[in-house]
């Protein structure tokens, strides 16, 4: 059998072999698209924002879940979240200490009324109960805390109430610290998740 290749010229035999590459990676891409895909990978998320714990910080504060005493006047209020790693894990057993003022803005500069420590569950959970901090001059309406992951560094922070009037006039206060709140039958129901170095 004899074949013609009179068709062949030097300028289609370049354009067939540019094309061979081509087709070759369109062959590739064809069995990459079987391939299962690479796991998504969360980003790191940015720890809470380091705040000033003010003049009115007291160590060895009681361990307790609650900050209500009997005679505590104020609207009742929970305040419950998690404790998180940088990697978005959950940091179990972190330490969280928590002081504010009163309902009529005044600290506990004697005793350890509205102070107190806890520490984070296996999930990374806590829970307080204590009542909704009262207002004094120049500050907006906050929750002091210092948050510590098992051998890590303390975090000082606080917490802060959205639709406060004082809030943007407030020197210390950070948007990134708000908490969300929510209404529960006689008291308030705050969220907050603490991101921390580990």
């Amino acid at each position: 059998m004899k074949f013609d290749f009179g068709f062949l010229t030097r300028r289609s035999l370049l354009k067939g072999m540019a094309a061979l590459p081509l087709a070759a990676a369109f062959s590739r891409t064809e069995a990459w698209s079987r391939l299962e895909p690479t796991p998504h990978i969360e980003d790191q998320d940015e720890p809470t924002p380091s705040l000033t714990e003010g003049p009115f910080y007291k160590p060895q504060t009681p361990k307790r879940t609650s900050l209500r005493e009997k005679n505590t006047k104020g609207e009742p209020l929970i305040v419950e979240g998690r404790v998180l790693g940088t990697n978005g894990k959950q940091v179990a057993g972190a330490l969280l200490d928590f002081w504010h003022c009163d309902a009529d803005g005044e600290y506990d500069l004697v005793g350890y009324k509205l102070r107190g420590h806890q520490f984070a569950g296996e999930d990374g959970k806590f829970r307080l109960e204590t009542i909704v901090p009262g207002l004094y001059p120049g500050r907006t309406r906050h929750i002091h805390v210092r948050v510590q992951a098992p051998n890590g560094r303390i975090l000082s922070t606080q917490l802060y109430f959205p639709g406060e009037s004082r809030n943007e006039r407030d020197g210390i206060y950070d948007k990134r610290c708000l908490m969300k709140i929510a209404r529960k039958a006689e008291e308030q129901i705050a969220t907050f998740d603490f991101v921390v170095r580990v």
